[in-house]
């Protein structure tokens, strides 16, 4: 019962985080991380034991999910030079760099722990990078890239971590090294892509709204247990049932179970977040209690040092990668997937430089290390002031830092929004010539009328009928709530026409 009541109380200043969050404008994840470090120091503080394995797929797995289903393949594809420059050269960059450092620092760090310790801190999150990016909103491009980039970078770091681990606790074939990396990515594709097609069927045959979010779950969850249990990378697996499902159109979801499942899903991935980021915070005192205090002010220190080598490294690496694109551009001319799209600019890439936030992949992979595992205590110290690090240097200054830099205004979501609903309502009115019907010619007016209002470069939620809906459903509801108060109707006939006016103002939406 302790253990339910400190999740409540945790919520709850979640919440009131948040809420302090949105008024300074600051991204919420770093409130969190540092609410949950100052709860870890209070007398009585809750002490968490989760499972690595557990903390991977309960945090990991829905989120991932949720940001592969969301993703662009489009954008993926047009921009997979600089996500393949992140996800490879980068994570590599980030663990070979960690390793020397962390050598330098204790040169009696056997090299698959140093190793290990930079696989653990290089991947920046998919949960901490898209929570931020969310509060921040870059240029489309740079959201496109960074998106990409959490989307694939922590099974790159997930493999090396992997192979460190097995190094130092005997087993390890180089011979065998490269043979596995290529079988789990090949692997992990193939099997994302058979259970997406898989469950297209079972996701059609579900007309209860309940029932298709639990199945919705179960099956992420199912995902990810399944690709662990054979030995593939959940991370992989996850991203590519997350984009094929998002993509099928053969068995296109009813709007009555669209509109359910996204509002439970858009709420769950906050309280996940809340709860991951504030978890973080919670595992610092267990860590620090158990050192003495000179193993403290060691462990402190050279945590900061490897805290900074993963900001300097990612710095480096972007700067230089976009310094060689632009002038590759300079000399040979600018070429892009498509026409929308902005050259790549020093602004544009100082932002991705500065988008490298760790977060829950980096505390499970150091929970994870078996006991025994040399300088265990020191990684996973690293590994959370990195997560803390991140979150509170780069997490509060990202948005002024965009702020201050001239970055190009690219996004084409608007322009596309404008093309496509001029299509479809022209496909409207292609559907309703013949019929003469007073219903087909409400209708055709209508959307005569948004069409209108579209080719101005006007929203068609600001037509006359829109605004007039939006009066009479107002009033409705007041009537509606006048009748239950005085009891001429009962709670049933209440929330029967609350959900047909719920349909009604959606419709007229701003």
């Amino acid at each position: 019962m302790l253990v339910f009541e400190w999740i409540l109380a945790l919520l709850l200043g979640a919440v009131v985080l948040s809420a302090l969050a949105r008024r300074l404008g600051a991204p919420y994840p770093a409130l969190l991380a540092l609410g949950g470090a100052a709860v870890a120091f209070m007398p009585g503080a809750p002490r968490f034991e989760l499972e690595p394995e557990l903390i991977l797929a309960l945090f990991i797995a829905p989120v991932l999910l949720d940001a592969a289903y969301d993703s662009s393949l489009r954008d993926l594809k047009d921009n997979w030079r600089p996500v393949s420059a992140l996800v490879l050269i980068a994570v590599t960059l980030t663990t070979v760099g960690v390793a020397v450092v962390a050598r330098l620092l204790f040169p009696t760090m056997p090299w698959p722990a140093a190793i290990a310790l930079g696989a653990v801190v290089a991947p920046p999150d998919a949960v901490a990078a898209l929570a931020v990016l969310r509060q921040v909103r870059p240029p489309h491009r740079i959201l496109k890239i960074l998106e990409g980039e959490s989307l694939l970078n922590d099974a790159s770091a997930l493999l090396i971590y992997r192979l460190a681990v097995t190094s130092a606790v005997g087993g390890f074939s180089l011979v065998n090294a490269a043979p596995t990396f290529a079988l789990v990515a090949v692997g992990s594709v193939v099997v994302g892509l058979g259970l997406a097609y898989l469950s297209r069927p079972l996701f059609g045959k579900v007309n209860d709204a309940p029932s298709s979010i639990i199945i919705q779950f179960v099956s992420t969850f199912g995902v990810w247990i399944l690709a662990e249990r054979l030995g593939l990378s959940g991370v992989i697996t996850i991203v590519v049932y997350g984009v094929t499902l998002a993509r099928r159109t053969n068995l296109p979801m009813a709007a009555r179970l669209r509109v359910p499942s996204f509002a439970v899903w858009e709420t769950v991935t906050v309280v996940l977040n809340v709860l991951a980021f504030t978890l973080i915070g919670l595992q610092i005192g267990p860590i620090l209690e158990g050192l003495s205090p000179h193993e403290r002010g060691v462990y402190l220190r050279a945590a900061g040092v490897i805290l900074a080598a993963v900001i300097g490294i990612r710095i480096a690496w972007v700067m230089s990668y976009n310094t060689g694109v632009r002038l590759k551009n300079h000399w040979f001319g600018v070429r892009l997937a498509r026409s929308s799209m902005a050259p790549p600019t020093a602004s544009g890439g100082l932002v991705v430089a500065w988008c490298g936030m760790r977060g829950m992949v980096t505390l499970a992979a150091a929970l994870a290390l078996p006991g025994g595992f040399p300088y265990r205590d020191f990684i996973q110290l690293a590994a959370f002031a990195v997560v803390l690090g991140t979150l509170v240097i780069q997490g509060l200054t990202l948005k002024p830092l965009i702020a201050l830099l001239p970055l190009p205004d690219d996004d084409p979501v608007q322009k596309e929004m404008k093309l496509a609903r001029a299509a479809t309502l022209k496909a409207m009115l292609a559907e309703l010539d013949g019929d003469d019907s007073p219903a087909a010619e409400a209708l055709r007016r209508e959307y005569g009328d948004a069409l209108t209002l579209t080719r101005q470069g006007r929203n068609a939620r600001e037509s006359e009928d829109n605004v007039l809906r939006r009066r009479v459903v107002e009033v409705s509801r007041r009537t509606l709530s006048d009748l239950r108060h005085r009891g001429e109707i009962g709670d049933d006939a209440y929330r029967a026409l609350e959900e047909e006016f719920d349909w009604l103002e959606l419709s007229a939406k701003e």
